[in-house]
């Protein structure tokens, strides 16, 4: 999350980014910003704070190809996971599969073995695990449970 993306995308790119993913509530004009991403030959993804709505997506879908919902607010990691999120992923399913966009959605925040699982049937594709994994005495085994709701 970084404000004017715009300024680094070349410099993303050349450091050798095959995907970027932006953050809408700090993109001017987001629909621009993915396109040059998708020119430079990078994966355009947009990020979304847990309190903006999907919604305002609706118009951008067919310009990326990832989004992430974060479920916990940014700025630290070990917090517990927003549950409202999960009426935010239907939303945003439902939205992609009515459009038939090519748009995963990922999830950051709070992800562990106890939300996996509903998340992946909920219609997430990528999860986003740090605390869970890094704070495991397991961290091999997490993975691998983890990797088990993906199938």
């Amino acid at each position: 999350m970084i404000i004017d993306p715009d300024r680094y995308l070349s410099r993303f790119h050349d450091s050798g980014a095959d995907i970027l993913t932006v953050q809408y509530e700090a993109c001017n004009h987001l629909n621009r910003t993915a396109a040059e991403i998708r020119r430079l030959g990078m994966k355009a993804g947009v990020a979304v704070n847990p309190h903006t709505p999907v919604s305002l997506l609706k118009n951008i879908l067919a310009y990326v190809d990832m989004v992430l919902i974060m479920t916990v607010n940014p700025g630290f990691g070990g917090q517990s996971f927003i549950k409202e999120s999960y009426n935010k992923i239907s939303e945003l399913r439902k939205m992609i599969d009515d459009g038939k966009y090519d748009v995963l959605i990922e999830v950051d925040g709070g992800i562990d073995t106890t939300n996996a699982r509903k998340l992946v049937e909920t219609g997430v594709n990528v999860l986003v695990a740090g605390n869970s994994v890094f704070g495991s005495k397991d961290p091999a085994g997490t993975i691998k449970e983890l990797k088990e709701f993906n199938n």
